[in-house]
């Protein structure tokens, strides 16, 4: 079996007021079970962001993204307790206002469009609703550190300083 990379890419896609969100809850052994994300994966060999992007967003929900947009790049790092896992994954996120296409069915979920007025009620990991506060103020380009233990979220650093949880 060859190995993950630690590079991923991560993207939303708007539709007026709403993000397409995937509700994590059909795969097995899944770090991000029952969760709320957006849309992406792993890169493949050789791949680009761009490329990985475009691969993912096609393969997850059926449709081609026409505009998108480099917003941040995301250190997500989980420590498990049980079984002494950790992992970092450098995730860059993205996102979309164009595509075209129609939706799919995704092996790794659902695909629901949510109002961003009412993201924060999903269930989402703690460190997301400081990017979607990021991504709501137009933030041009971040760099936003994440490190978990378990679920909780331990330590948030934006573009090098340290944030208040």
């Amino acid at each position: 079996m060859k190995e993950k990379s630690q590079l991923t890419t991560l993207c939303y896609i708007e539709n007026q007021e709403q993000y397409l969100m995937l509700h994590r809850v059909s795969k097995k052994n899944d770090v991000n079970k029952d969760k709320w994300i957006g849309v992406g994966g792993h890169f493949e060999a050789n791949e680009s962001p761009e490329e990985c992007l475009l691969r993912e967003v096609h393969e997850e929900t059926g449709l081609t993204l026409t505009s998108y947009r480099f917003r941040g790049l995301v250190t997500f790092h989980l420590e498990k307790t049980d079984g002494d896992f950790s992992e970092t994954e450098y995730m860059c996120l993205y996102t979309a206002d164009a595509y075209e296409g129609e939706i799919t069915e995704c092996e790794e979920g659902v695909l629901e469009w949510v109002d961003k007025k009412d993201l924060f009620r999903l269930n989402l990991w703690e460190g997301d609703k400081i990017f979607f506060r990021l991504l709501e103020e137009d933030r041009v380009f971040f760099s936003l550190k994440l490190s978990y233990v378990e679920d909780e979220l331990k330590e948030a650093v934006l573009d090098g300083r340290t944030l208040d949880l």
